[in-house]
């Protein structure tokens, strides 16, 4: 299956963000195989750093590149993305499109979580979820406002929040800081903290 298939955008009501760097995840998975889902910010704004994609003349991706150091840095020895998801890992963004600005506005995260709700309910054996950044988590709590459910993940920083047990609709939910893009190698405190949260969703696999 490739979610690609089954997920898009046709309006593109958002005003803060780069339409021509829209991605909806188009790589070849079996859904059932997959158990964690890790959900980062938003696309990048070169859609060639993005985690699927293929023929960068600079090598891997960058949203590939550092992602997959998160996961060696949790213990993982993962070489490539089809790794990650031969191991029961999926990858996309809260945002599908890359941003503009440094903050994102809410309302592009609400109605951009449209598209993430219908994304994750094509995946009926997730075990967790992986929210890499402020921006995931709002597009989590956003999914569950609008159903009329609890808020997954309580309001705090994530630093005061993370470690805690959070769950939505019966799934863990682990939120952490942004692995994808260059913060990655700037933020080095944070690299830390990003592997115990892999370390502890992969656990539940």
């Amino acid at each position: 299956m490739k979610t690609s298939d089954y997920v898009g955008c046709k309006s593109f009501p958002c005003t803060d963000i780069n339409q021509s760097s829209y991605i909806i995840p188009d790589v070849e998975v079996e859904v059932n195989t997959i158990s964690i889902i890790l959900i980062s910010e938003s696309a990048p704004e070169k859609l060639a750093d993005y985690y699927y994609a293929t023929g960068a003349a600079a090598g891997t991706p960058l949203f590939a590149e550092t992602t997959l150091l998160a996961f060696n840095d949790a213990g993982f020895k993962v070489n490539s993305i089809q790794e990650l998801i031969q191991r029961g890992v999926y990858l996309t963004s809260a945002v599908k499109c890359g941003k503009t600005t440094y903050s994102i506005q809410t309302n592009t995260v609400v109605e951009c979580s449209r598209l993430l709700e219908r994304e994750l309910s094509l995946f009926s054996n997730v075990k967790a979820y992986l929210l890499m950044g402020d921006v995931a988590i709002k597009a989590i709590n956003s999914i569950a406002k609008r159903n009329g459910e609890s808020r997954p993940v309580p309001a705090g920083s994530t630093y005061k929040i993370r470690g805690n047990e959070f769950f939505f609709r019966g799934k863990r939910v682990f939120p952490s800081y942004l692995q994808a893009g260059p913060s990655f190698f700037i933020e080095k405190s944070k690299r830390k903290m990003i592997a115990e949260d892999i370390s502890a969703a992969m656990e539940l696999i």
